[in-house]
């Protein structure tokens, strides 16, 4: 009889199946299923850094599944408590590249799921710190992308919004998920349109439809790009 799976190995799949399903197939099941078994098997072998893990990706299970639905009725005191957990172990265990994504995840709530910029920015202030030193380029990328958001659409400071955006595309090109690049396209286009640089967001707009498509994403993440780009069409008519 062969070993069971380690819990660093359930999360990498658990991870890899929560991607497919916010970007392609909406079912959450086998991601969730993944992810508490590396919890468990975590917690057995007394293995903090994964147990923590763990956490940060079952709370941005819950994030991803709240986005692609009603925001109203996310349940956001459940996913703040599990970024909260896995930070507080994280900080324990001297983990500070996955204190940076846990940290990231409860700016998320109060950001997106609250629409509390003033208590998310903080957060988003330490992920970034911590991530520019230790995080991968995909957690690099998603706090850049959400302090560039806060400049163009809440400070009114395109010019220093785009500079983050910017940098988080360069990023997930870097890191080279097809389906990461085409949101990231998206997300660049539409603070083009809003910055007043028309001509770059349209070829951005153009470029996250295309993106979107040939990654085959679902057909809500094609449609929010479609929309985008008829949006930006009109706007010019």
């Amino acid at each position: 009889m062969g070993s069971e799976p380690t819990a660093g190995a359930l999360l990498a799949a658990g991870n890899e199946a929560m991607l497919e399903a916010a970007f392609r197939t909406g079912d959450y099941l086998p991601a969730r299923q993944l992810l508490e078994a590396a919890r468990d098997s975590a917690r057995r072998s007394r293995d903090r850094v994964d147990e923590a893990a763990a956490l940060t990706g079952l709370g941005m299970l819950l994030h991803f599944a709240a986005i692609g639905e009603d925001l109203s009725r996310a349940d956001w005191p459940a996913e703040e408590r599990l970024f909260q957990d896995a930070l507080a172990i994280q900080r324990e265990a001297d983990d500070p590249a996955g204190a940076a994504e846990s940290l990231f995840g409860l700016g998320l709530v109060h950001q997106v799921l609250r629409g509390d910029w003033a208590t998310a920015m903080p957060f988003y202030g330490e992920a970034l710190e911590l991530a520019e030193r230790y995080a991968d380029e995909m957690v690099r990328s998603e706090v850049h992308r959400h302090i560039g958001f806060f400049h163009v659409y809440v400070a009114g400071d395109p010019e220093q919004g785009l500079r983050h955006l910017r940098m988080s595309q360069v990023l997930r090109e870097r890191y080279g998920d097809p389906r990461r690049v085409a949101t990231g396209t998206l997300a660049l286009g539409e603070a083009e349109l809003a910055a007043g640089n028309r001509s770059e967001a349209m070829r951005l707009l153009h470029e996250a439809v295309y993106q979107a498509r040939a990654a085959g994403l679902s057909d809500q993440r094609i449609g929010w790009a479609e929309r985008a780009l008829r949006d930006a069409e009109a706007r010019g008519t």
